[in-house]
C-alpha cells in the first residue's frame, strides 16, 4: 500500500517559516505515518532536519538555482519525482501559486493558504476601519492541512525539552546561567520603520532593566547585516551586562538555544519574536504600524504581553512597510520606554 506522502510549501521569510514549525509538530505527531516534506528557502533547514521522524526537508534557492519560469518548470520535474500524494502552500505567492497550479493539471490534491486579504484589506483602511481579530497565521496553516483530510490539534510547546537546548553546546560563548540572574533578550529590530522601537528609546528601556535588575544579563539580537551588527555593538558599548548575541554566536540553532534559557525576550513585531516562541520563550512584543489583530501574534504568547498605542490610524499596515501617514511614527514614539520596562518586569515575576 502506496504511504501518503505530504508537500508543504512555505519558501519565506524567516518568521513565516518560524510558524509553520508548531503545525508540522503537531501534524507529525498526529499522524506518524504520514511522509511529510517541507520545501523552503535554504535558511529554514535548521528548523525541520530534527523535528520529526517523519518530517523531510528540501531546499529551493528561488532566487537563483530555480529563478523564473524555467527554474520553477526545474523544480517541479525534481518534485513530481517524490511521488507526493497531497499538496499544502502555506505560502500562496506567485511562485507558489505556478507550482500550485503545475499539480492541478497533473490532478494532485492541492490546496493553498486562505489569506484572507478583504479582512485584512478593512484592518489596514484608513476610513471605516473594522478592528475585528483575524484567525491566527497558525489557524490557517492549520485549516489548509484540515482540508487535505489531516486535522491537527497544536500541542506544540518548543522545538527543545523542557529543560530548553544544551547549553553547553554555547558555554565557550555564554557562561552559566546563574540562579539570581535574569536573562533578557533584547531584539530592537524589524524589517521596516514602522515596526521598530527608536533605538535611542530603546537604550533607556535596556538602562532602566538593568537599574531595576543590577545581576541581569541582555543579550542583544539582530540579523547579520553591518547595520545591525554595529548597532548592536554600540547599543553594548559601555554596558557591562549587555552583549552582541547574534555576533557572538553567529547562527540560528545557537540563538534559539540561548533563547530557550531566556526569561525573558523583548521584541519587535519581527523574526525574532517567532523564534523566540518556538523556543518556548515569553515574549514582551512592541507593536507600531501593524498589529496583533492581524493574526502574526508568536506562538503561545500572551496579549497581555503586547505593548501598544491605541490611535485611530493604527494598524496602517499588515507588514509595516508603509510609510507613516503622520511622518512622525507616533505609534511608536510615545510608548514610553518605563512602560516597556514595566511590562517586561511583570513578565520577570510571573
Amino acid at each position: 500500500m502506496k504511504t501518503d506522502h505530504l508537500l508543504i510549501m512555505r519558501f519565506s521569510g524567516l518568521g513565516d517559516v518560524a510558524m509553520t514549525v508548531p503545525v508540522v509538530w503537531s501534524l507529525a505527531r498526529r499522524y506518524p505515518h504520514l511522509r511529510i516534506t517541507v520545501l523552503s528557502s535554504p535558511f529554514a533547514r535548521i528548523f525541520f532536519d530534527n523535528i520529526a521522524p517523519n518530517v523531510g526537508f528540501m531546499e529551493a534557492d528561488l532566487k537563483h538555482e530555480y529563478r523564473g519560469v524555467k527554474g520553477l518548470n526545474a523544480l517541479y520535474r525534481r518534485l513530481t519525482a517524490k511521488q507526493f500524494t497531497a499538496i499544502a502552500d502555506l505560502h500562496n505567492v506567485l511562485r507558489s501559486g505556478y507550482l500550485r497550479m503545475r499539480f492541478n493539471i497533473d490532478r494532485y490534491r492541492v490546496e493553498h493558504i486562505d489569506k484572507h486579504r478583504r479582512e485584512r484589506r478593512q484592518l489596514v483602511a484608513t476610513t471605516g476601519k473594522q478592528m475585528v481579530q483575524l484567525p491566527s497565521v497558525f489557524e490557517l496553516y492549520a485549516d489548509v492541512l484540515a482540508r487535505l483530510g489531516y486535522p491537527v490539534d497544536m500541542d506544540f510547546t518548543s522545538v527543545f525539552p523542557p529543560t530548553g537546548g544544551n547549553l553547553r553546546l554555547i558555554s565557550d560563548l555564554v557562561d552559566e546561567k546563574k540562579p539570581f540572574q535574569q536573562w533578557i533578550g533584547v531584539a530592537p529590530f524589524a524589517a521596516y520603520q514602522g515596526k521598530a522601537y527608536p533605538l535611542p528609546l530603546m537604550e533607556n528601556v535596556i538602562d532602566e532593566l538593568t537599574r531595576r535588575h543590577p545581576s541581569c544579563r541582555i543579550f542583544l539580537f539582530g540579523n547579520n547585516s553591518d547595520k545591525e551588527r554595529l548597532a548592536l555593538d554600540k547599543l553594548a558599548e559601555g554596558r557591562k551586562n549587555c552583549i552582541n548575541a547574534s555576533a557572538l554566536l553567529g547562527g540560528i540553532y545557537k540563538e534559539l538555544i540561548l533563547m530557550s534559557h531566556l526569561d525573558v525576550m523583548l521584541s519587535m513585531d519581527s523574526a525574532n519574536m517567532h523564534l523566540a516562541s518556538i523556543a518556548g520563550t515569553p515574549v514582551v512584543s512592541i507593536w507600531g504600524a501593524t498589529h496583533p489583530l492581524a493574526g502574526y501574534m508568536g506562538w503561545h504568547q500572551r496579549p497581555d504581553d503586547v505593548v501598544q498605542t491605541d490611535m485611530p490610524c493604527r494598524p496602517c499596515s499588515i507588514s509595516g512597510n508603509r510609510p507613516c501617514l503622520r511622518g512622525d511614527y507616533a505609534c511608536l514614539t510615545s510608548i514610553k520606554p518605563v512602560s516597556v520596562a514595566d511590562s517586561v518586569d511583570r513578565v520577570l515575576m510571573r
